[in-house]
């Protein structure tokens, strides 16, 4: 079990440092360490960041934010997720909400901020919201014949659900188990997943808030181990050619106010209530439009295609793993929902403040889904499939654009923060001269 902090006994715990963290908006870890002395102000106080940092894209460009001069918001910490660092025992991590410099108003951009608000709306109808997520990723070793630099670690053909030296000769994946569950990220399982060098730790599921918490350090501390040991580990959701993607796969449920599962009646059809079907009902209206968070790159758009598990089509199936919604086949309280089509490079909290906007948005307005599919879906009528999905992220984000409910619910700042840096990492891709062009174009034209 993790060691249980509080201000008063960090000293008498052996802790140094605290480090102050929260996600951006690409869902990487900022913060600060702040000596155990200053800790107690920060609590008091909180401490200053420069808005700049929730402008900054993947390739270090600071990308808008200069017409009001990038004032000061403040991360104040949330002392329930203190918690000691397992690999280095003197620190303590701490999460951080985020507010106005000047107002005091909780800011605008914060992602953590946006599922809070997001949560408030579900306990005003008496729900309380459960999730699960499922993160895979690759591991990668250094080479330096490799064009990027990084080959698969332990590249073996077929490893899917396999464990030990064979399928992880290092032992890493059991050293981020372990220190998973020190941190107290209620780990369950984890094994080799289907791509060569790619894997997945499973996490309990959990009140919304600390499921997304925990997707977060999960994702910090994967990336984290694996630098520590000079490897790279990626939750990208292709990064490979001729292997499979990552995902992101989200598991939701409702709980009423007696602490029942919502979402499970025996005499409802299929054994599902009506907020599980109006629920669900909304995903796949607003689907095109979660995948601008749920997929939110150019690389992740390499994964959707309709030879992989992985939605192509807005609809839902029973235990079906090329639906956009699938429906496990257990009921009673471990009736459940699984979002399918994100991938490991989305937000937490952004990617669950989306899904729960559209299933809110389903409950709100009493939406019923289609009939759900089975069998191979490419062989049915096309009227049954329901709606294609995005096939790029600049058609993603068209449809973010035209969804009222989804930018409501992220907030006008976040939305138009998050705009401005994904606009200029598109247009990075969009003048750079691939290898794949060279190698198509050159030899003969």
């Amino acid at each position: 079990m993790p060691q249980v902090l509080s201000v008063s006994n960090l000293h008498h715990a052996g802790i140094r440092l605290v480090r102050l963290q929260y996600p951006d908006l690409h869902g990487i870890c900022r913060g600060k360490d702040l000596p155990v002395e200053a800790f107690e102000h920060a609590v008091a106080d909180g401490v200053n960041f420069v808005e700049a940092i929730m402008t900054v894209d993947l390739a270090h460009n600071v990308v808008s934010g200069f017409e009001v001069g990038f004032p000061d918001f403040r991360a104040r910490p949330d002392l329930s997720t203190l918690a000691v660092l397992p690999w280095e025992p003197h620190v303590a991590v701490c999460l951080c909400d985020l507010y106005d410099g000047i107002s005091g108003e909780p800011y605008g951009a914060d992602p953590r901020g946006a599922l809070r608000r997001m949560l408030a709306a579900y306990a005003e109808l008496g729900y309380t919201v459960v999730l699960a997520p499922e993160l895979e990723f690759y591991l990668c070793e250094p080479d330096a014949s490799s064009p990027t630099g990084w080959r698969p670690y332990a590249g073996k053909d077929s490893p899917p659900y396999t464990v030990g030296h064979l399928a992880d000769p290092r032992g890493i994946l059991a050293t981020m188990m372990e220190a998973a569950g020190a941190l107290g990220l209620d780990v369950i399982a984890g094994a080799h997943e289907y791509g060569r060098s790619q894997y997945e730790i499973n996490l309990g599921h959990g009140e919304a808030l600390a499921a997304a918490d925990r997707a977060f350090r999960y994702k910090e501390l994967v990336k984290e181990l694996a630098s520590r040991e000079g490897l790279l580990a990626t939750f990208m959701g292709k990064p490979f050619n001729g292997d499979e993607g990552s995902g992101l796969h989200i598991h939701v449920s409702l709980s009423g106010k007696d602490g029942a599962n919502a979402f499970a009646d025996p005499k409802g059809e299929d054994g599902l209530s009506a907020p599980a079907r109006r629920f669900m009902a909304g995903v796949l209206e607003h689907g095109g439009a979660m995948m601008a968070v749920l997929n939110p790159t150019v690389n992740a758009y390499r994964r959707i295609h309709a030879e992989a598990l992985v939605p192509t089509r807005a609809c839902w199936g029973h235990d079906h793993r090329m639906t956009l919604v699938r429906v496990p086949r257990e009921r009673g309280k471990a009736t459940r929902l699984e979002m399918r089509v994100g991938d490991g490079t989305a937000n937490p909290y952004l990617a669950m403040t989306v899904l729960l906007a559209a299933g809110l948005d389903g409950i709100r307005r009493e939406l019923e889904p289609p009939p759900p599919v089975a069998g191979f879906i490419y062989e049915l009528p096309e009227e049954a499939l329901g709606a294609a999905l995005p096939t790029s992220f600049g058609e993603a984000m068209a449809a973010l654009d035209g969804d009222a409910v989804l930018r409501e619910a992220l907030g006008e700042q976040l939305v138009e923060t998050f705009r401005a840096i994904k606009a200029a990492e598109q247009e990075r891709f969009r003048t750079w001269v691939t290898d794949w062009e060279f190698r198509e174009y050159s030899g003969r034209l």
